[in-house]
């Protein structure tokens, strides 16, 4: 098989994918004949290719896929003008934690919000795929620990943590937020911007809690 069937073939298993290819399943579709570094060579042609075109490949957290392009998207909402109902400012900011701060239990986030978290927080972000429990510190009552996953990686279109914005990056931080509405999955709206939420400082635990 030459580079263009190669190609061909590579395009076709990620455009018909509903997920994230990983290399390993690309070998398969050669029977190992390709290596990972040739496919990851064919990868790449494959994005120049795709560069003035209304998808792109991209590399996320649990493979490669097809997307349309983030400027795009405007004009795909319309064909779906519904849109779901908003996650809370509380919940994105329970998220936003987790995702800075991982492994944190419930208690460590309730520090840093300075309030009690509804269970059904963290419930609505572990049925959508984004957190979930990893393990348990060694301490009294053994709590949890949350981090995000891999979907949550997949959903803001990162292959991996380092990708996020900094804390002190406002509009890195709204574009992240904003992807989480990303049309291939049926992600809620969120209108929060991380830089409204200080998470660099745990409060005094002298301060009373609120319940929310």
């Amino acid at each position: 098989m030459n580079t263009a069937q190669a190609k061909r073939v590579l395009e076709t298993a990620l455009l018909c994918s509903t997920q994230p290819v990983t290399v390993r399943d690309m070998r398969v579709l050669f029977d190992d004949a390709l290596g990972a570094d040739t496919l990851k060579v064919l990868l790449e042609e494959l994005q120049l290719e795709w560069a003035e075109r209304g998808l792109e490949l991209i590399s996320v957290a649990t493979g490669w896929r097809f997307q349309s392009r983030p400027e795009l998207r405007i004009y795909l909402d319309k064909l779906n003008p519904e849109k779901p109902p908003k996650y809370t400012r509380a919940v994105m900011e329970t998220l936003a934690i987790i995702a800075y701060r991982q492994p944190v239990t419930r208690g460590d986030m309730e520090d840093i919000r300075g309030v009690t978290i509804n269970t059904q927080i963290l419930k609505q972000l572990e049925d959508r795929g984004w957190v979930e429990v990893i393990g348990h510190r060694e301490s009294v009552g053994r709590p949890g620990l949350y981090a995000t996953t891999r979907h949550f990686l997949d959903d803001l279109g990162l292959s991996s943590l380092d990708q996020l914005p900094l804390l002190n990056n406002a509009d890195g931080q709204a574009a992240i937020l904003a992807s989480l509405n990303s049309p291939q999955e049926d992600s809620p709206q969120v209108s929060l911007s991380l830089d409204e939420i200080d998470i660099s400082e745990t409060p005094d635990s002298s301060e009373g809690k609120t319940h929310e």
